[in-house]
């Protein structure tokens, strides 16, 4: 079964090298690993005129990006920020090797999660360039019967790109709306979608008139048959009617 996600805005704030002149700007990511699955998360800092810094944070594998932090501190190696909408905040330590090492708390009483952050030129993209359709471009649905929770509606949207095929779920019965797949792969009529930050991986076979997928959605030790059905899409002019 698809299992409730707790929405999740973990941060992290990054170093870069030691020295006199620290200066922790720049774009970090790092992935935080909860008990529901891997959350990849991207944080970019911009340094203020008078040596202070300011920073907002994405967490692609929920479809949020740019929350922006409340406080975010760097004395001597310790790192310090805190996000007051998930009542969570982070410590860690500026390691030597340039990545920052420590814990997002969380919770009543706090939770500690290990967060390790490095420094990179190429976050997580969030936007993709437009490429030409694929034959299986749109909306899928279908259903899952899960044991514990009855019928599940499941959305699937594919889209190619110019990074290649993309694909992003909806849960409707559990609020989880546009979350990114981790990856898509495709061989011929074969498709999988992983979507790590629930521990889940959809793989089917595409009908031969391109209007099915059959397979399985795999969560932990369950594995539940689950046909989608792709949708007429209304065009533009048809739902401003």
């Amino acid at each position: 079964m698809i299992k409730p996600f707790l929405s999740l805005f973990a941060v992290v704030l990054g170093v870069s090298t030691f020295g006199s002149a620290q200066d922790i700007s720049g774009d970090w990511q790092g992935p935080l690993t909860t008990q529901m699955g891997e959350l990849r998360l991207v944080l970019h800092i911009t340094k203020r005129p008078d040596g202070t810094y300011n920073a907002t944070m994405d967490s692609p594998d929920q479809n949020s990006n740019g929350a922006p932090l409340d406080t975010m501190t760097l004395e001597g190696t310790k790192v310090h920020f805190t996000l007051n909408v998930a009542k969570g905040f982070f410590d860690g330590t500026l390691k030597s090797n340039g990545s920052i090492s420590g814990n997002w708390s969380q919770g009543t009483p706090p939770q500690k999660t290990p967060l390790v952050l490095t420094k990179t030129t190429s976050p997580i993209k969030t936007q993709h360039d437009p490429a030409p359709p694929s034959d299986i471009d749109g909306t899928w649905e279908g259903t899952i019967e899960a044991p514990q929770q009855g019928k599940l509606h499941v959305v699937i949207h594919f889209r190619n790109t110019a990074d290649g095929l993309t694909a992003a779920m909806d849960s409707p019965d559990q609020n989880m709306k546009g979350w990114p797949a981790t990856s898509v792969t495709r061989k011929g009529s074969s498709v999988k979608v992983a979507m790590n930050q629930i521990s889940g991986v959809f793989q089917g076979k595409i009908s031969k008139g391109l209007d099915s997928i059959s397979g399985d959605w795999s969560q932990g030790v369950e594995n539940l048959p689950l046909v989608l059905k792709k949708t007429k899409e209304e065009s533009p002019d048809a739902q401003k009617k």
